[in-house]
């Protein structure tokens, strides 16, 4: 199988002025995500798994080592080395990327920000909007809080929210950072349910998980990121 994904000796490290001390969070990580496929990431709190994540996404930048993805605006780019435009380009059409935390424009309501992801892929507006309403229906993110600005949202609700932003895209390149982390065990099943649809239309993903059951029947592979290293 062709991989989307290859990362080459990936390290990051983290300098700290005020302690003039250098803090190794991941070194040498080398895996290769085949299109398609589900790789899951285990590991103890602090092991360097959501670095790994942030330095394919390119909100870190990498020590050292490359992130070569098979784009399809780009072909193949090294997401350490690319500029500003194809990282943003590339977030907005392809690579989606779900945190257990929110981020959203102030005074953007809950379904603009899921609208304005279906909108940057590429869809209609009446597409989008169209869209945007079935994910937040299928996340069970109440109709009513669908005009109000989500600072106030729950932590679940603001996890949903999350979800739905990154799912409308359909994208090519999912990655999770703890998706279920905040969920109660019926909305689990229902972002189960989507990975493993997702995944059999095609889209290729990398998740982090404390919930080994969630990730059974759902990772092709899984990799154990100890003390910065991987191993499968």
């Amino acid at each position: 199988m062709e991989a989307i994904l290859k990362i080459e000796h990936l390290s990051k490290n983290f300098y700290l002025h005020e302690q003039q001390k250098l803090i190794s969070s991941c070194r040498n990580i080398s895996f290769e995500l085949n299109k398609g496929s589900f790789i899951g990431i285990v590991g103890t709190s602090g092991a360097g798994k959501s670095t790994v994540l942030r330095c394919i996404y390119r909100t870190y930048l990498a020590t050292e080592g490359h992130v070569w993805y098979n784009s399809l605006a780009y072909g193949p780019v090294d997401l350490v080395n690319a500029d500003e435009r194809q990282i943003i380009n590339l977030r907005r059409a392809e690579i989606g990327y779900v945190s257990q935390f929110l981020s959203i424009l102030p005074r953007t309501t809950a379904f603009q920000h899921v609208t304005d992801a279906a909108l940057e892929a590429g869809f209609s507006q009446e597409e989008a909007e169209k869209r945007a309403a079935q994910m937040l229906d299928y996340f069970r993110l109440r109709r009513d809080l669908w005009g109000l600005y989500p600072a106030t949202f729950s932590g679940g609700e603001k996890l949903r929210l999350n979800l739905a932003h990154a799912m409308v895209k359909a994208p090519r390149l999912l990655l999770l950072d703890e998706p279920t982390a905040s969920l109660d065990p019926d909305t689990k099943l229902l972002v189960r349910d989507l990975l493993l649809k997702l995944k059999n239309e095609g889209t290729s993903m990398l998740g982090i998980f404390h919930d080994l059951e969630f990730m059974e029947g759902l990772c092709d592979r899984v990799y154990n990121l100890s003390q910065g290293s991987f191993t499968e």
